[in-house]
C-alpha cells in the first residue's frame, strides 16, 4: 500500500507540472497569443539587426573605412500609453526629438500595439534625455548601422548598404558574402518565443573584416587635387588611379565627384554611385601610343632611333584624312621624337610596320577587351568585334586611328594596368584592391598575380628610356620633379558624340585629357594616372592633368621617402 501511494503521489506531481507547463503555453500561445505575436513582428528589425556585426573595411594603415554600430532609436508602447498621461508625455517627446507633439499622439492611437517607432539615429543627448524621462511605455532600443567614418572620402569605392543590408556598389557589394554576418538567426517571432520562454537564443557570427591595399593618406590627397583643381580647369568629373607596378596593389583610385554612403538615399543622379575608373569606358588617347610603340618596338620592326619623314601632317586612307593635332608638319622624327611630341603621323607608320593582325594581337595580350579582373564590383569591358573586323576587311583607317588611341574603348584602369607592364619589366599584373582579412591570411584572388609577360625586359627598359625623355624634352615637362627621372606620356582624346549620349557618328569638340607615368623612372614605385572629362578651360593634357600628376607624385615620392636619383645641389 504505501509503495502504491508513493508511485500515486509522484504521478500526481508529474501531471501537476504537466499541466502548468500546459497552462503556461496557452496563455503564452492562445490567450495572449496575439499580443506576444504583434510584439515579436514589431521588434524583428531591432532583433535580428543585433544577431551579428557585418566585417569593417579598413585602409592599408588601419583606418577605418566603414564600420558597423549600434544607433539608438526611440519607440513606444500604445497599449501601456493608454493608461497614462498621453497629452504630458507628448509634450515631453516633443521637445526633446524634436517632432511634432501631434505626430507623436498620432502614433498611440492603435491602443493593440506593442511597438511604434518615433525616431532612429538619435543623437547622444537626446538619448540621454529620454533615459532621464523614465516614462512608461517609452523605451530606447539600438539597432546596427553601416557608417562611413569618412563621409564622401573612397564613397565609390566602399560603396553602401541598403536598407535590405544587402552591398550595392563597389567594395559592399563585391565582398558582401565575406563582409555580412554569419548563420543569420531566422527572421521570425521565433526570438520574441524565445525570450518570453526563457530558452536560450543564439546569436550569430561577425563578418569577416577586410585591409585594403588603398592608402587613407594619398587617396585623400588624390580627391584633394580633382577637387581643388575642377573649379579652375573647369571639368565636371574626374578620375586618379595609383598602382604599384610590381604587385597590381591599387594605391589610390580617386573620383570627382564624391557621393556620401552615409545618406545615398539623397542622391537624384544613381550614376554618381559608379566608379568611373573601371565602369566606364573612355579613348585614352595619346597615352595609347606607349603601347603602339612598346609592341613595335617588341616586335624589331622599329627602334627609338628610326626615322619618319612626316611632310604632310597627315595620311590618307582612301577618302579618309589622319591627321596630326592641328595638321601640324613635323618634318624629319625620330620614334622617340614621335612620343616626345605625340605625333599621330608616326605612330600610324609604326603601327603599319608592325602589322594589323600582329598589332590587334598585341592589343589582346595587353587586356584590353576583358576585364581586368578587379576585386570590385561592376567592372565593364569594350569588345574587339570592331577592329577585327575592319583588319579582316583592310580597312587600314582603323588600326591607324587607334595607333595613337583614338577608335578604341577601354576603361581607365586596363591602361594603368598596361603602364605597369611598361614599367616592370614586361609583365602584366591582375590589378587588387584587398590584400588580407581580419585574421591576416590573404585571399587567394586578390594576391598578386602575374597574369601573362607581354614584353620583353629589353623592350620595357627601351620604353622607359623613351618616356623619360618624353618629360625631359616633350609635352610632360610639366610632370618634372627635380632630383628624379620620371617616366610618362600626355594624351588628349576627342569624345565620340556617342559616349555624350548622342546618336550620331564622329567626334565631339569635348576632350579626355589624361597624364600617364611612373616614378622613379628606372626603379618605378608606383604607377599614375590623372584622367579630366573635358576641361573647358585648358585645351590640352600638357596644362592640366600633367602639372595635377606633378603634385600628386611629388607628394608620393616625399611621403614613401624615396631617395632622388641624382642631386640638384649646385656644384
Amino acid at each position: 500500500m504505501l509503495k502504491n501511494w508513493r508511485i500515486n503521489f509522484i504521478l500526481a506531481l508529474i501531471f501537476l507540472a504537466g499541466g502548468l507547463v500546459l497552462f503556461r503555453l496557452f496563455v503564452l500561445q492562445v490567450q495572449n497569443g496575439e499580443e506576444y505575436k504583434a510584439l515579436a513582428q514589431g521588434r524583428q528589425t531591432s532583433t535580428n539587426n543585433i544577431q551579428g556585426e557585418r566585417g569593417a573595411i579598413y585602409f592599408i594603415n588601419g583606418e577605418p573605412l566603414a564600420l558597423t554600430e549600434k544607433q539608438p532609436y526611440i519607440f513606444i508602447s500604445p497599449k501601456e500609453l493608454a493608461s497614462e498621461n498621453k497629452e504630458k508625455i507628448a509634450e515631453d517627446l516633443e521637445k526633446i526629438i524634436n517632432i511634432p507633439k501631434q505626430d507623436i499622439l498620432a502614433k498611440t492611437e492603435n491602443t493593440n500595439s506593442q511597438y511604434e517607432v518615433l525616431k532612429e539615429k538619435l543623437t547622444e543627448e537626446e538619448t540621454e534625455s529620454v533615459k532621464k524621462l523614465g516614462a512608461k511605455g517609452v523605451y530606447l532600443d539600438y539597432k546596427q548601422a553601416r557608417v562611413y567614418p569618412n563621409n564622401k572620402m573612397a564613397g565609390q569605392l566602399s560603396g553602401y548598404l541598403n536598407k535590405d543590408k544587402k552591398g550595392q556598389y563597389g567594395l559592399e557589394e563585391y565582398y558582401d558574402n565575406i563582409l555580412q554576418e554569419k548563420n543569420l538567426a531566422k527572421q521570425t517571432e521565433n526570438n520574441i518565443w524565445n525570450f518570453f520562454s526563457s530558452q536560450k537564443n543564439e546569436g550569430s557570427e561577425n563578418g569577416e573584416s577586410i585591409k585594403l591595399t588603398i592608402d587613407y593618406n594619398i587617396q585623400y590627397m588624390a580627391e584633394k587635387i580633382l577637387a581643388d583643381k575642377a573649379k579652375e580647369f573647369e571639368y565636371k568629373s574626374g578620375q586618379i588611379i595609383v598602382m604599384e607596378p610590381y604587385t597590381g596593389a591599387i594605391v589610390a583610385m580617386a573620383q570627382y565627384p564624391l557621393f556620401d554612403p552615409n545618406n545615398y538615399w539623397d542622391e537624384k543622379n544613381f550614376n554618381i554611385f559608379q566608379n568611373d575608373s573601371i565602369q566606364k569606358i573612355f579613348e585614352p588617347g595619346s597615352i595609347f601610343k606607349s603601347i603602339t610603340m612598346a609592341a613595335a618596338i617588341n616586335e624589331k620592326v622599329i627602334t627609338p632611333e628610326t626615322t619618319y619623314n612626316d611632310d604632310k601632317g597627315y595620311i590618307m586612307y582612301g577618302t579618309y584624312k589622319v591627321t596630326n593635332y592641328n595638321e601640324k608638319i613635323w618634318g624629319l622624327v625620330t620614334m622617340t621624337n614621335a612620343l616626345e611630341h605625340s605625333i599621330n603621323t608616326a605612330l600610324m607608320e609604326a603601327e603599319k610596320r608592325l602589322g594589323h593582325t600582329k598589332f590587334l594581337e598585341y592589343l589582346e595580350n595587353f587586356g584590353f577587351f576583358e576585364k581586368t579582373g578587379i576585386d570590385l564590383s561592376g567592372e565593364v569591358a569594350s569588345k574587339n568585334k570592331e577592329l577585327e573586323k575592319a583588319i579582316k576587311q583592310n580597312i587600314a583607317v582603323n588600326p591607324a586611328n587607334v595607333s595613337f588611341g583614338q577608335g578604341i574603348g577601354i576603361n581607365p584602369l586596363h591602361i594603368t594596368s598596361a603602364y605597369c607592364a611598361i614599367a616592370n619589366g614586361g609583365n602584366l599584373i591582375k590589378p587588387h584592391i584587398v590584400k588580407e582579412t581580419d585574421n591576416g591570411i590573404k585571399k587567394q584572388e586578390t594576391e598578386s598575380k602575374v597574369i601573362k609577360r607581354v614584353l620583353s625586359a629589353e623592350t620595357s627598359n627601351t620604353m622607359k628610356k623613351m618616356l623619360v625623355s618624353v618629360i625631359e624634352n616633350g609635352y610632360g615637362h610639366q610632370a618634372k620633379i627635380p632630383g628624379y627621372y620620371i617616366a610618362g606620356k600626355t594624351g588628349t582624346a576627342q569624345i565620340p558624340w556617342t559616349s555624350l549620349g548622342e546618336s550620331k557618328s564622329g567626334y565631339s569638340p569635348q576632350t579626355w585629357q589624361t597624364f600617364l607615368g611612373f616614378a622613379p623612372a628606372y626603379d618605378p614605385k608606383f604607377v599614375a594616372l590623372v584622367k579630366l572629362d573635358n576641361p573647358e578651360a585648358i585645351k590640352t593634357s600638357e596644362y592640366s592633368a600633367t602639372p595635377m600628376f606633378h603634385d600628386l607624385a611629388k607628394y608620393i615620392l616625399d611621403y614613401w621617402q624615396i631617395p632622388p636619383d641624382y642631386s640638384t645641389a649646385e656644384e
